[in-house]
């Protein structure tokens, strides 16, 4: 019979590891899983919050305690930046969201056994968890989930809709995708859960893009205290907490530039934060999201110039980069390669880069350290709590 195995740390996508390599799912470090494969909790190992824990795919580490969440995020980065060779000057403490603080949520519905389920996805399936509780949400979002299954079990025969949800200034932003509306009794009906619901704003999306139906005022995110116009569907950093943690090392850490470059500056997010004592110019590429920054910066008089570039397709140049004192840039998960090798070869004093995929991350940061700069202070970021997604802050600076 072989022997009990310890479970020493947790892999990537959230498995137990032990010292052969052998994973095991739902273990936390410490535990001891026998050869019949039977679990003797650790020290490390808690009681999952949420009785969904286990099937819905939202969430994956829930069994963990809090130094092994802190732990995970920091691995995870630290990882990434050990696989390149990086060396980093200051490693700071990661930071994690705490619970039912998600702002913004993709749920699914479907007519299941003649009910309609509304939830997330199981892991690896289609099929829908029928959400009754959610440690991970906003309770003004998750509110929403009984009113939802309400208005859908009025509805007969097979359906699949997405339900968009994000908490801006005015209340809940919900935009549904995916459902036919028909005649009066629908659209008044759809009207009732917009209104008794108290909703900022219901947009439709029947396979012709969004359209607002319901919208009392005009729907704003603020940045740093400025209402921005929130166009349906625009990013949104994850968690409200998550988001003053990423702003507060990008303000720290670019103290004193007075010219700033905020690159996939998406609604203006960094931008609007380094605007009072900087110039910044905000570019992106969605042409909404644009609109919206540089109206926001229009009315409120903030030193924000708002640029309409795809930087993938047209990233900015040496002689345009070369005119910063500072950049802070945030792509998408795929990173910021081309642009990465332009900043690498520029003038530019500082660089602050948030990233939501520490290995994207990790091939551009080697880039910038390969052509002088140095990687000064690195940051975990836990925004999705009990999920193996991470992100982070780091800081770099040209040498010499």
């Amino acid at each position: 019979m072989s022997e009990s195995k310890t479970i020493l740390r947790v892999a990537a996508k959230g498995d137990g590891v032990a010292a052969d390599g052998a994973h095991f799912k739902g273990t936390a470090p410490g535990d001891t899983v026998a050869s019949d494969g039977s679990i003797a909790r650790g020290p490390h190992h808690v009681t999952p919050p949420c009785r969904h824990f286990g099937v819905c795919g939202g969430c994956q580490l829930q069994h963990c305690d809090e130094e092994t969440l802190r732990d995970f995020v920091t691995s995870r980065v630290t990882n990434a930046a050990l696989k390149e060779q990086l060396d980093v000057d200051e490693l700071l403490p990661a930071h994690l969201s705490p619970p039912r603080s998600r702002r913004r949520a993709t749920l699914h519905i479907a007519n299941a056994g003649g009910r309609p389920q509304v939830g997330f996805r199981e892991a690896g399936s289609h099929k829908i968890v029928d959400m009754q509780e959610c440690e991970i949400l906003r309770p003004e979002l998750f509110a929403l989930v009984g009113s939802l299954r309400q208005m859908m079990a009025r509805r007969s025969g097979r359906y699949a809709v997405d339900a968009e949800l994000s908490l801006t200034d005015q209340g809940v932003d919900c935009a549904l995708k995916n459902l036919p509306v028909e005649g009066l009794a629908q659209t008044e009906a759809l009207l009732d859960f917009a209104k008794d619901n108290e909703l900022a704003r219901l947009t439709l999306d029947q396979g012709y893009g969004p359209e607002a139906v319901w919208e009392p005022e005009p729907v704003t995110v603020s940045f740093s205290g400025i209402p921005v116009s929130f166009p349906s569907g625009s990013f949104l950093q994850a968690t409200a907490d998550g988001e003053r943690a990423l702003v507060a090392d990008t303000r720290a850490w670019l103290d004193g530039s007075k010219l700033v470059a905020d690159l996939f500056s998406g609604l203006g997010t960094f931008a609007f934060a380094l605007a009072g004592t900087a110039k910044v110019l905000a570019a992106e590429a969605a042409r909404d999201a644009h609109f919206a920054c540089k109206s926001a910066a229009s009315f409120a008089n903030r030193p924000v110039h708002s640029m309409h570039r795809d930087l993938f397709r047209n990233p900015l140049q040496l002689d345009e980069l070369n005119r910063f004192d500072a950049v802070v840039l945030d792509p998408p998960r795929a990173g910021a390669k081309d642009q990465i090798a332009l900043l690498a070869h520029s003038d530019v004093a500082r660089i602050v880069y948030i990233s939501c995929n520490p290995s994207s991350w990790a091939r551009d940061a080697a880039q910038l350290v390969k052509e002088g700069y140095r990687l000064e202070k690195l940051h975990p970021v836990g925004q999705f709590r009990w999920s193996t997604h991470v992100e982070l802050a780091s800081l770099f600076v040209k040498a010499g």
